[in-house]
């Protein structure tokens, strides 16, 4: 740009653009003159030969990978970022995501490129059950290889405006990818642009990648996540901060049970299952850091644990301590749920510890000496009555019970009756090996 207004200066000062100013006149090298009406011209251009018929650009479009048949869309733009007209169209090639455009005839060094598929979620471990969009926007100048991926989205709309207000293209790359980072808690100097980043091999920057599309996944549809992903866009787009508290606490939601071990596997797996190489980036830290850091708060679990349940009152209510209860042992048999609504990809264990008992004395017999026995307050399953519950056996020794959800995305409930207590109810979410919540019950027997 500054050499097309350095150039426009120097004809204006030669006179070479009459004093009317309604006629241009070129000249080029041999004498040859062109004379145009300069209500005729609608912008002056000036390419530089290695952006000619010939460009190439091939990369990865990544989430998780998109699949096979999923479109690749290349937009030529001026060197305003304002739309040429052309467009250049292909297919990705493989399940990695691969995707190959040549012999493109380009305006200028920049391009935005739109994906459009199905991909592979990483968090589920599963494809995707409908299409979603990634962009991107680059300065391909010496290179060829990019890759788009939901780095690359989200700091797009910023990046058009940080140059709408007069910064360079590279100045609004660098700043805008910063304070995408810093939504999620994240600081990195020295960043490697988004299009060279890709979640198959390892490194820093990889890694981080991978932490934020997962965070951005979670366990929401692909018509969740892209309506995330059109927020988090327009909320930063004229400050570059994520002003929204909503938006934060969502990410925060589903951040707190990601499984990153499992994500991790589940990309190893797919990518073994599809003979493709590929080095996995560690992430979990940078999702860690987010949890710990973030000012935003969380404002819903993606298990639910209602009041009441399909047998009474629930035990596993997180807003109530005290139960009426009783046993068949006391004569009395009023029973309460022992329910749990899990949302998409949950996993759930529940843990029952007996923590009180009660000193019985046994009289002598003619065979047996008196003794003291202690007897641990304990709890009932009605047989027949679980839904999506495995129960674990009692545990003698502690006087523990284990239950396991057995299918996400579905409600678990059953009978259980309890004697006076207190009981320890400990919910592990997603396979935390550290209590998501815990609370201690007792029981009024009648």
């Amino acid at each position: 740009m500054k050499k097309i207004i350095r150039i426009i200066a120097l004809l204006s000062l030669i006179g070479v653009v009459s004093k009317a100013q309604d006629t241009m006149f070129v000249h080029q090298k041999g004498g040859i003159l062109t004379k145009i009406a300069t209500d005729k011209i609608d912008s002056i251009l000036f390419k530089t030969s290695d952006l000619s018929i010939g460009s190439t650009i091939k990369g990865l479009a990544q989430k998780g990978p998109f699949l096979s048949g999923s479109s690749i869309t290349v937009f030529d733009l001026q060197s305003t970022l304002a739309p040429s007209g052309k467009s250049f169209s292909e297919q990705i090639t493989d399940n990695k995501g691969s995707f190959e455009l040549d012999n493109l005839s380009l305006s200028s060094n920049y391009v935005s490129i739109r994906t459009d598929g199905f991909y592979f979620n990483e968090v589920s471990g599963k494809q995707s059950t409908s299409q979603i969009t990634l962009l991107a926007l680059s300065d391909i100048s010496g290179k060829s290889n990019l890759n788009i991926n939901l780095l690359t989205h989200l700091e797009k709309a910023r990046v058009e405006y940080l140059m709408k207000a007069g910064k360079s293209f590279s100045e609004s790359k660098v700043q805008a990818q910063k304070e995408v980072l810093a939504i999620f808690n994240i600081e990195k100097n020295n960043m490697k642009v988004s299009e060279n980043l890709t979640i198959t091999e390892q490194g820093t920057e990889n890694g981080i990648l991978l932490a934020i599309s997962s965070m951005i996944q979670g366990y929401r549809t692909e018509s969740e996540m892209t309506e995330l992903l059109s927020n988090i866009s327009n909320d930063i787009k004229t400050d570059g901060i994520l002003n929204d508290a909503t938006l934060g606490s969502a990410l925060l939601n589903h951040a707190v049970v990601l499984d990153t071990v499992s994500i991790r596997n589940n990309l190893i797996k797919r990518y073994n299952d599809i003979g493709a190489t590929s080095d996995v980036p560690y992430f979990g830290k940078y999702i860690t850091n987010f949890i710990s850091k973030t000012k935003f708060v969380i404002t819903q679990t993606l298990v639910t644990y209602p009041e009441i349940g399909l047998n009474g009152d629930n035990i596993l209510s997180l807003t109530k301590n005290t139960y009426i209860s009783g046993t068949y042992i006391t004569g009395n048999h009023i029973p309460l749920s022992f329910r749990a609504e899990l949302g998409r990809g949950v996993k759930l264990k529940i843990k029952i510890t007996s923590l009180s008992a009660d000193t019985i004395f046994q009289p002598a017999t003619d065979t047996t000496a008196e003794n003291t026995l202690i007897y641990k307050y304990r709890w009932y399953i009605t047989n027949g009555s679980g839904i999506n519950w495995t129960i674990g056996d009692f545990n003698t020794a502690d006087y523990t019970q284990t239950f396991t959800a057995i299918e996400p995305d579905k409600p678990c409930d059953l009978i259980i009756l309890f004697e006076k207590g207190p009981f320890l109810v400990e919910y592990f979410e997603m396979n935390s090996t550290i209590p998501t919540w815990k609370k201690i019950i007792t029981c009024k027997l009648k």
